[in-house]
């Protein structure tokens, strides 16, 4: 094992290649046995599938060291569960269950001297993705894959304290009515990408897509799910056939519900809702929740009454109770850490 010296403090959330990643290929109908290699690269024919017609799925995770020294991922099986769901939809070979846990286990096993230690609130993070590699011309599946994991040390995504963002409703759509914004596909993020630049030009952090059908609901940004709190505490999520079903925020559904003992809605928001909301925020893998303070629809300034200043109380009950599981730190429900030996 690589022995590694890097300056944990100041990590930021970028690629640095570590020392193994996990190759499996699907041949001839079937997939083959995954290993490891030190190989960063990726050779590919010039006609292969996800150059011609963006056959890919990814997803995300992250392995922590506990404050007790042990290595843990956070929830592996459902990641495992959501590419099997995403693969599907785009007509590709399903990563076996068990490949995929063996490949979280081997890569986090393999690289444990480049997980940021525990006072560093960093992490590992779990890059897992599957893509086409066989030629294809015609516009058809192709009928080879390669699934592959690679993992990079990020640092605490907040680095100067948890700061609300502002946002904007944006002009664009994230995914079309009953297409393929339910599942964590490359050429979804490919979409957003056009509107999350032109945000950025116009001085905001993020979109609020709306519903591509009425433009009258909220769904989500380009990489996160929306979450929201009602006056009187009650956590509402954003229910929508097109949203992607985010385990970050499924996990802060259960701790709210089974935990906190507090009320919770998942149903469609109406974008009329959001100025009565006493608090917003973004969750995801990256920073598991960002709070948000504004969201300004064409001009028009919506503060959220949670302000700009800090993240309002009850987000950061949830925020805190959930970096506490996945930390080592508090026990959360059965099944949710995974300990890597």
């Amino acid at each position: 094992m690589t022995k590694v010296s890097l300056d944990w403090s100041s990590l930021g959330f970028g690629y640095m290649p570590i020392s193994k990643r996990y190759v499996a290929t699907y041949k001839d109908g079937k997939w083959g046995p995954g290993a490891l290699t030190d190989d960063p690269t990726v050779p590919l024919n010039e006609c292969a599938g996800i150059l011609q017609y963006c056959q890919q799925v990814f997803e995300g995770l992250k392995a922590y060291k506990t404050k007790d020294g042990r290595t843990v991922t956070f929830r592996p099986d459902q990641n495992a569960k959501r590419m099997v769901d995403s693969a599907k939809r785009i007509e590709m070979p399903p990563v076996p269950e068990a490949m995929f846990m063996e490949a979280v286990d081997e890569v986090v096993r393999a690289n444990k001297d480049w997980i940021p230690p525990f006072e560093s609130g960093g992490a590992l993070y779990l890059r897992p993705y599957l893509f086409a590699t066989g030629s294809v011309i015609g516009v058809k599946p192709a009928d080879e894959y390669q699934f592959r994991l690679f993992g990079t040390p990020v640092g605490n995504y907040f680095k100067n304290g948890v700061k609300p963002i502002t946002i904007c409703v944006s002009d664009f759509d994230r995914a079309a009515p009953r297409g393929t914004g339910h599942i964590k596909a490359g050429l979804n993020y490919a979409m957003s990408l056009h509107a999350y630049m032109t945000a950025h030009a116009k001085g905001f952090d993020e979109n609020m897509y709306l519903d591509p059908a009425t433009r009258t609901y909220v769904e989500e940004t380009g990489g996160a799910n929306f979450l929201f709190v009602t006056k009187d505490g009650t956590l509402v999520t954003p229910k929508s056939d097109s949203i992607l079903p985010s385990i970050t925020r499924r996990s802060l559904i259960t701790i709210a519900e089974d935990m906190l003992g507090m009320k919770v809605e998942h149903r469609p928001v109406a974008f009329s809702e959001v100025a009565d909301f006493a608090e917003a925020g973004l969750c995801g893998t990256a920073a598991v929740i960002c709070p948000v303070g504004r969201v300004v629809d064409h001009g028009k300034v919506i503060d959220i009454k949670s302000g700009m200043d800090e993240m309002g109380p009850v987000l950061t009950k949830l925020y805190k109770t959930l970096r506490g599981i996945q930390m080592g730190e508090i026990e959360g429900p059965k099944g949710w850490i995974h300990e890597v030996k």
